[in-house]
């Protein structure tokens, strides 16, 4: 019985630098672009030390994806400890390159079923915690949360952001400056803005 193919060690330096190589790709150039001989040339690497660290390219679509998100639930719960966690929140649903990565695993999710499950089992983990951060931050500012639902606002937040990206990717802008200046005033409503919170500690 043949022995099974030996696969690189999960924190060998190569291996970092082809998830790094992916992930600029992807990024750039979507995910179709993510070809073992593309992601070889752009980490300056030989292509079959792809297959050496990685059994497919799902997998390391996956290493990449796994990656981000836990780098994303690491930095959420950093931002619920800052001054102006809301805005924080803010910040970091309408980063264009987090949403423009997020939207290319959507539409990968369309063809891998097994990366389907994990965008999703990620996605259900990080608005629980959103969900969770916001029911904390409303009844802070006193809020009804059962008028103004935590759940219904993180769905909100990352609806905004969604739908702005993809229409400026488009190469729409209508709304869009309207739409972030209502959500920042309210925002700046809430929470005070940096200037005013130095004024009150002058």
């Amino acid at each position: 019985m043949p022995s099974p193919r030996r696969i690189g060690a999960p924190d060998a330096k190569n291996r970092g630098l082809l998830v790094d190589a992916a992930q600029e790709l992807l990024l750039e150039e979507g995910w179709a672009a993510v070809t073992s001989r593309r992601v070889a040339e752009r980490a300056g690497l030989k292509p079959q030390l792809v297959h050496y660290y990685f059994r497919s390219m799902d997998e390391l679509l996956l290493e990449i994806f796994r990656r981000a998100a836990e780098a994303g639930l690491i930095l959420q719960a950093d931002m619920m400890k800052t001054d102006r966690p809301l805005r924080a929140l803010w910040d970091f649903s309408i980063d264009p390159t987090a949403v423009r990565f997020t939207m290319e695993f959507v539409g990968l999710s369309n063809h891998r079923p097994e990366i389907r499950a994990a965008v999703a089992e990620y996605a259900e983990q990080f608005r629980t915690i959103q969900t969770n951060a916001l029911e904390t931050l409303l009844k802070a500012y006193g809020f009804d949360t059962e008028r103004f639902p935590a759940a219904a606002m993180a769905v909100l937040i990352t609806s905004i952001s969604r739908v702005v990206v993809f229409e400026r990717e488009l190469g729409m802008a209508g709304g869009h400056s309207e739409i972030f200046d209502l959500v920042e005033r309210e925002i700046d409503r809430i929470e005070g803005t940096p200037a005013a919170s130095d004024s009150d500690t002058a």
